[in-house]
């Protein structure tokens, strides 16, 4: 059964002075109005959501949105599958439609994290990691830091490979409204920021953002009844690696990101060449290489020239990230895979903005921990 996108939203990204309650409502009451889709009419809602009860002492989150948008008696699930929870989220959307058990879906991904200090934040979110790795005080920026230290001296890619994927994804933040940071940085500035985990700077890595997007899921034929405009869902695959990063055969090639985008290909009948544009999980720079790799888009440690060349700019080869990426646009953990998806879904139907490219197909790559989970989704324009 073919499954469509027929309506999407998002929240504005950044410091929000609400709670994650009042971030699901707005997506949710915002998608609905965008889908024209009334809240009775929807039989299952699916909340991606990493930490709701560990940064804000609130569960039931699916129970309270249920009710808030007044959608009762519709079946409700949480899914939680660490910051590739939001791609997780559409994956349950899509089975729900497909498998014929709803035909009306509702999906919306939030998370509340500024009101925790960096400090407390990374600590919940290190609890990703496997928990001897974590005993050891392991971090995912640490995670970073040594991979992007092996990728530049393994593939003789200069430091400003990673630099310019940061200033990229900070000029096409400029053009999202939604977006955590409005504003270009330089090549200097983002070279001469503070190190983190060397060699990786400040402005390798994306922000702690409050946020939420939504998604509304429907059979094929349904959305030909509702809209002219509207996305199919053509391909969609999910796989996991490793929990220990150190027993990965060669810690360049992210197994997750490779097994779930053959999968996805397969399912939609197409290939990396077919890519019009990508939404791909810049938490930190060095990873927007590895799924460039990882989907077949370029060969084992060649991405890092694509970012010299300007391929992956709005205007080049294939656009990456423009919505701005989890670097620019933000990084709520449940949220993030949610707005990958309205992004392609808005480039597919026109509605992109200035940010708007040419685009028949697009794909979003969604990753958990540091690739431990993963979900890459396909989308395609309607005929």
């Amino acid at each position: 059964m073919g499954v469509a996108v027929i309506g999407a939203s998002m929240t504005k990204f950044g410091q929000r002075d609400v709670w994650i309650r009042e971030l699901l409502s707005q997506a949710g009451e915002e998608c609905l109005t965008d889908a024209g889709v009334a809240p009775d009419d929807v039989e299952h809602l699916y909340v991606s959501n990493m930490a709701s009860g560990e940064f804000e002492g609130q569960t039931g989150i699916m129970n309270l949105l249920a009710h808030d948008l007044g959608v009762l008696p519709a079946y409700s699930e949480r899914v939680d599958q660490t910051s590739s929870s939001g791609g997780a989220g559409i994956y349950e959307a899509w089975q729900s439609v497909a498998s014929g058990a709803s035909e009306m879906t509702l999906l919306v991904g939030g998370e509340k994290m500024t009101h925790k200090t960096t400090g407390q934040a990374t600590d919940i979110i290190a609890s990703i990691t496997h928990p001897d790795e974590y005993k050891h005080g392991v971090t995912l920026p640490s995670f970073a830091g040594m991979t992007a230290r092996h990728y530049l001296e393994r593939f003789d890619a200069p430091r400003e490979s990673l630099a310019r994927v940061a200033v990229k994804n900070h000029r096409n933040g400029v053009d999202n409204p939604k977006a955590q940071f409005q504003k270009e940085i330089t090549m200097e500035k983002a070279l001469e920021s503070p190190i983190i985990a060397d060699p990786l700077r400040l402005y390798d890595f994306c922000p702690i953002t409050d946020g939420s997007a939504a998604l509304m899921f429907t059979t094929e034929e349904r959305a030909k009844e509702i809209t002219d405009e509207y996305a199919l869902v053509s391909g969609i695959g999910g796989a996991t690696d490793t929990h220990v990063v150190h027993e990965r055969d060669d810690p360049t090639i992210m197994g997750g990101v490779v097994e779930s985008s053959k999968q996805a290909y397969e399912m939609a009948g197409l290939g990396p060449n077919d890519l019009d544009v990508a939404e791909l999980h810049d938490m930190f720079t060095i990873l927007e290489f590895l799924q460039l790799e990882g989907i077949g888009v370029a060969d084992q440690g060649t991405a890092w020239e694509m970012a010299m060349d300007g391929a992956t700019a709005k205007d080049g080869e294939l656009p990456i990230n423009t919505s701005g990426g989890l670097k620019s646009k933000g990084h709520p953990l449940g949220a993030s895979g949610v707005a990958q998806g309205v992004e392609i879904y808005e480039q597919l139907v026109g509605e992109a903005g200035p940010r708007q490219v040419e685009a028949d197909t697009a794909l979003a790559c969604n990753v958990g921990g540091f690739g431990n989970c993963v979900i890459t989704t396909i989308m395609e324009a309607a005929e």
